[in-house]
């Protein structure tokens, strides 16, 4: 176990040879514990998918959810079926994503039912990408009860955006504004900040006609941005945008808002 573990971290950090190494040579010794049989297939599928092999590692992802599923595993079944969506065409996705959250809403283990916000997000995305954005706010709006009952801030926060942003996609400007702003001073009194509500919080205002208060939304959201510490490499283009939206050169000094 502690050896797939290691696995996990090693492809996490991008060091995808050294943690098929270790899964290589974990194998070689022919373990026949389930639980480590169902890891071995699980993280195997990952490196693989890391690795640009998404179709190599989906019938590994099987393997691992056939193994779970018999073993009674029922987080690492969810897991294998979360990471099979992943890689699956496109037309697949959602019936493996809806499996998936029927195992975690009827699962007994904790661990697993905790799977259901993940889910949700993830359909959310693939309604809200087919165009069904009705569907997509309450597969949202699910997401944030879930993610309330865990009582994670980023991930409630994750899940209240993506609720807002659908809200202006089905042209409820006015309602996404409120939701947004909401959000931003919920983050700040748990002394947080976040480019992305910035961001949205001006594109509603610019929808809305109020193009000068949505300046400064779009200049707070370049600064965060900018801001953002090691290993969260901004998008330069996002940055450019930010930027040019909110009035600001690219040689202007950044604001240092965080």
């Amino acid at each position: 176990m502690l050896a797939t573990q290691i696995a996990r971290a090693l492809g996490l950090r991008g060091q995808l040879g050294e943690a098929s190494a270790v899964l290589d040579e974990l194998t070689a010794r022919a373990p026949t514990d389930p639980e480590i049989l169902v890891r071995i297939s699980l993280e195997g599928g990952r490196v693989l998918t890391s690795s640009g092999s998404p179709e190599n590692a989906r019938p590994l992802f099987e393997t691992a959810f056939e193994r779970a599923s018999a073993a009674g595993f029922e987080q690492l079944a969810i897991d294998a079926l979360h990471m099979a969506a992943i890689v699956a065409a496109p037309d697949e996705q959602v019936a493996l994503n809806e499996h998936a959250l029927d195992l975690a809403r009827a699962a007994s283990d904790p661990r697993a039912r905790d799977w259901r916000a993940s889910l949700l997000n993830n359909l959310g995305w693939t309604r809200f990408e087919a165009g069904e954005l009705d569907a997509a706010l309450s597969l949202f709006t699910e997401a944030v009860e879930e993610r309330e009952r865990q009582g994670k801030t980023r991930e409630i926060g994750v899940a209240r955006w993506s609720a807002g942003r659908t809200l202006r996609a089905l042209n409820r400007t006015e309602e996404a504004l409120a939701a947004q702003s909401d959000l931003a001073a919920w983050f700040s009194a748990s002394g947080l900040t976040d480019s992305y509500i910035e961001e949205e919080i001006a594109e509603c205002l610019a929808e809305l006609g109020r193009p000068d208060e949505a300046v400064s939304h779009f200049a707070a959201a370049a600064g965060l941005l900018a801001a953002a510490g090691p290993g969260e490499d901004p998008d330069p283009e996002r940055l450019a945008r930010l930027r040019g939206l909110g009035g600001q050169s690219m040689m202007t000094p950044d604001p240092g808002i965080g």
